[in-house]
């Protein structure tokens, strides 16, 4: 984990009198870096058929010979969970005439994986035993609000370093502790691997984490004094 914080920029900074005291407002930003350590896989089986019957058993067969599979990639049966079921009928239009081509099945699975480093593997596995279709993949942390408070105190520093450079600039000595502190930002969800929609190739599919970048941002009211 790495601290990123971000470089002062001009905000407003307004100053302003209540009970007798002049005050500035700032914005303080941090960022953090951390590697994920937890991956959230979207995938399934999208049958098509003109036999609603066929479609249905086919897609059952397939996500069963997954499930089968991940159980013996060590993938822990609570960790696997239907997150969709579908049936749709398909229409073929000629001539402005709506015409009946069959039905469609879609079963999707997410797979919630600790052991990051087995992400591809899955998804090869997956593929091998008929998935056809993989809808995301996403990187998150088992506990984000460990590297989001980190970014809270680095923005509140940067706040005080905005604060002071303000002051400076004005030639006023600002008092170091904030007199009014807002949180302006949220945890985030996890961060989007943007997949194709198939894993054909025999060899295993690379897939790259990286780094989630953890924000935060507040307002500080500060008071400033000549």
């Amino acid at each position: 984990m790495h601290d990123q914080p971000r470089l002062p920029y001009p905000s407003i900074a307004s100053p302003f009198f209540s009970g007798g005291h002049k005050t500035m407002e700032v914005i303080g930003e941090g960022t953090v870096s951390a590697a994920p350590n937890k991956a959230i896989i979207v995938l399934g089986v999208i049958s098509e058929s003109i036999s609603l019957t066929e479609a249905q058993k086919e897609n059952a067969s397939s996500v069963t010979h997954i499930i089968e599979a991940l159980l013996r990639l060590s993938v822990p049966k609570e960790h696997i969970q239907t997150t969709q079921y579908s049936i749709d009928i398909q229409y073929n239009y000629e001539d402005g005439k709506q015409l009946f081509r069959g039905y469609k099945v879609t079963h999707l699975l997410q797979i919630t994986n600790d052991h990051i480093d087995m992400t591809g593997s899955i998804v090869d596995t997956a593929v091998k035993y008929g998935a056809n279709t993989v809808s995301s993949i996403q990187f998150t942390m088992a506990n984000p609000e460990i590297a989001y408070n980190h970014a809270l105190s680095i923005a509140i520093k940067n706040s005080l370093l905005k604060a002071t450079t303000i002051a400076r600039t004005l030639g006023v000595t600002v008092h170091p502790t904030p007199c009014l502190v807002q949180e302006l930002s949220r945890m985030q969800g996890p961060t989007p691997y943007h997949a194709a929609p198939l894993y054909a190739k025999s060899e295993g599919t690379p897939i790259q984490p990286g780094e989630l970048q953890i924000s935060a941002s507040i307002k500080a009211n500060f008071i400033y004094y000549s």
